[in-house]
């Protein structure tokens, strides 16, 4: 019987509070624009701001988890995140705004990139962030149904994140600190203690995830203002379709839960980027509320699941999570870019060509990134470790003893064959065939006792 597996909680607390600002972009974004005097484009940079700080947190980051103490990293990203989104939410000062917003930028982003660091070091990478992007989605959800009814404040949502980067202080407490008691990933060291492995499919994954999240945050960053000024939408109408999207999102992170590996990666990721083009033009190109609905419910609904895929394919290039914190990074660097990469597009061009571009663009990048899982979609056996006819498979055995998770195979990987050998045994000799002491005579069994 194997022990059931232990939710990490603390661990998705601390994702939920890294991802939540990503998630709530487009009401952030919006009522800057609407709530102080910031053009659209201004209000874009400021989103595109934050997003950078975050990026910039998780490159500078990425190799110092172990050493800094997750515990201890994880708290100060918190308090970062705290006091930046608590600041730029009490004033209205432009300035002191867009400073709150970078501080709190970093702050996430910190918080992030030890999450990743940690999911990573899971024996399920996937099972974690699959229940931090259910955690995240439903907060999500829930800020958008209530934040319209509060009113039009610049301050809501960055004080939404002020929060709930405050209520995971506590839980983050129980993350492991130091290098003692970090989880030890394949039973080495620091998390700087060995080169990167998979270079060339970790480089092309990064930059292609950049592009990825890019696309997705070029949409996301305007969504809000495609849904009232094209489609029609009144603000509180406009949050409900937002909260129903991030509730589909749900429902794709339970069936991506429930999936698992059993359709492997490559195609959860390249199918899944492709659909997410369509589901962009659709939404850009609406001019009614019932076409933005279905174009951002589809989106929101495969969007999650693609990223959890993804999470994990880096989580699995290295499973001391570096490749997972500076693909995640890129990420973030990627939504950086996405607010004012939105704003610009839509303004010169419309809504609906911003949209083909960013579909077009998708389309093309589900190539690499199919690639990259199917290239490096199952990690080798141990050496000598196979399965033997009619016992327990040796990755079940290298897991119940304390074997490294990343040599066995995942799910999906091929076993090798047994080949059986006759090998004619050599004569043993006879017990009374004694003679004088001395070298043992040839026809003796190799590694048999002595007298």
């Amino acid at each position: 019987m194997f022990a059931p597996r232990t939710t990490p909680w603390p661990l998705v607390a601390l994702f939920t509070a890294g991802y939540l600002p990503p998630y709530l972009l487009p009401t952030t974004v919006g009522r800057l624009d609407t709530s102080l005097p910031l053009s659209t484009t201004q209000a874009g940079a400021v989103g595109s701001a934050l997003l950078l700080s975050s990026a910039t947190a998780g490159f500078l980051l990425a190799s110092r988890v172990r050493s800094l103490g997750p515990r201890t990293l994880a708290r100060f990203g918190l308090a970062l995140a705290f006091l930046g989104y608590g600041t730029a939410a009490l004033t209205t000062a432009v300035p002191a705004v867009a400073v709150g917003a970078v501080v709190g930028g970093f702050g996430s982003g910190t918080a992030m990139t030890v999450a990743a660091s940690l999911i990573a070091a899971e024996r399920d990478p996937h099972r974690a962030s699959t229940l931090g992007l259910l955690s995240v989605s439903a907060l999500a959800g829930a800020v958008y149904l209530t934040v319209p009814h509060l009113g039009r404040a610049h301050g809501l949502p960055l004080a939404a994140i002020a929060l709930t980067a405050l209520a995971v202080w506590l839980p983050a407490g129980r993350l492991p600190d130091g290098t003692a008691d970090a989880p030890a990933a394949h039973g080495t060291g620091g998390i700087g203690a060995a080169p990167l492995p998979h270079r060339r499919s970790g480089l092309v994954l990064a930059v292609a995830v950049l592009c990825w999240s890019l696309a997705q945050n070029s949409l996301w960053g305007v969504s809000g203002r495609i849904g009232l000024t094209q489609a029609g939408l009144g603000d509180a109408a406009l949050g409900a379709v937002f909260a129903v999207a991030l509730g589909a999102g749900l429902v794709g992170v339970l069936a991506a839960g429930a999936l698992g590996p059993r359709l492997g990666r490559a195609m959860p990721v390249g199918a899944g980027t492709a659909l997410i083009g369509v589901c962009i033009a659709v939404s850009a190109s609406a001019t009614t509320p019932t076409t933005f609905a279905t174009g951002e419910i589809a989106w929101n609904t495969f969007y999650p699941v693609v990223l959890s895929y993804l999470i994990g394919l880096a989580a699995s290039l290295d499973a001391r999570g570096r490749w997972a914190v500076l693909v995640g990074s890129a990420c973030s660097l990627g939504s950086a870019a996405g607010p004012l990469t939105g704003s610009v597009l839509s303004a010169q061009a419309g809504y609906p060509v911003m949209g083909l571009v960013l579909g077009a663009g998708l389309l093309l990048l589900a190539a690499p990134m199919t690639a990259v899982a199917l290239h490096t979609g199952g990690r080798p056996l141990l050496p000598g470790a196979i399965r033997r006819r009619g016992g327990t498979p040796a990755a079940l055995v290298a897991a119940a003893t304390g074997t490294p998770s990343g040599a066995v195979p995942e799910v999906g990987a091929v076993e090798q064959p047994v080949v059986e050998i006759d090998v004619e045994a050599p004569a043993v000799a006879e017990r009374g065939a004694y003679d004088t002491a001395g070298p043992r005579q040839a026809a003796a069994t190799p590694g048999s006792g002595t007298g």
